[in-house]
């Protein structure tokens, strides 16, 4: 079972958890992009491309029998900041679509950019699984 951890007196952030505590086997995540399985961008749309994301990250869980509700870190590097927060809206419908839960420990990076030219965000996740 992960546990969010909130400091006493500390206001709960939005969309995330501070930390998380979680005993179990591990899951390492690599970087996911906003491509296919045939590594094919179907959009340049911010929101689309983070939909995928998520999307090729639960793919990968899934090969480890892991899923969304084993997601104790997450982290986003994105290349635009402005454009992430204009689809905000539309990455929080995805994300309670796909994950369901915010108590993950999260951070967002802006970065110059990505490997992948046409990549606008990556999402790295580590995951536990309890034993």
């Amino acid at each position: 079972m992960n546990t969010p951890l909130l400091p006493d007196g500390w206001k709960r952030p939005k969309g995330y958890a501070n930390g998380v505590a979680a005993r179990g086997r591990q899951v390492f995540v690599a970087g996911m992009i906003g491509w296919d399985a045939n590594e094919t961008f179907q959009t340049d749309d911010f929101a689309g491309q983070a939909r995928q994301a998520l999307l090729n990250v639960l793919a990968v869980l899934a090969a480890a029998d892991a899923g969304p509700q084993h997601i104790v870190r997450m982290t986003w590097y994105i290349t635009d900041r402005e454009a992430y927060r204009a689809a905000l809206p539309s990455i929080g419908q995805a994300f309670r679509e796909l994950i369901g839960h915010y108590d993950i420990a999260m951070s967002a990076v802006q970065v110059v950019a990505l490997m992948e030219s046409r990549a606008v965000v990556e999402i790295e996740v580590t995951a536990v699984v309890p034993e």
